[in-house]
């Protein structure tokens, strides 16, 4: 989908998801190196910096997470999140 010509897409990730396990070797890198710019609607999410700080996000929480980062979701109940960011970029080969 796309607002205003940009994309925006809405992904749901289910309980034991991990950006570096489940898309890592797709993307063929260690982190995800894509910016997002979010909001979540349910669920949990843990996003952790490549430097070892991180963010914890919930529902309604707004988010902006630079590149050079992994993201795991946390608890039992899938994350939904609605990402304005770099979405055409997401999952490509570094």
């Amino acid at each position: 989908m796309t607002v205003g010509g940009q994309p925006v897409a809405r992904g749901t990730f289910e309980p034991g998801w991990r950006w570096s396990r489940n898309v890592g070797p797709i993307a063929g890198t260690d982190r995800c190196e894509a910016s997002h710019l979010g909001y979540c609607l349910s669920g949990r999410m843990r996003v952790t910096m490549s430097d070892g700080g991180g963010i914890d996000v919930g529902p309604g929480d707004a988010i902006a997470i630079p590149p050079g980062h992994d993201a795991e979701v946390v608890g039992d109940e899938p994350c939904v999140l609605i990402d304005f960011g770099e979405v055409s970029d997401y999952a490509r080969r570094g």
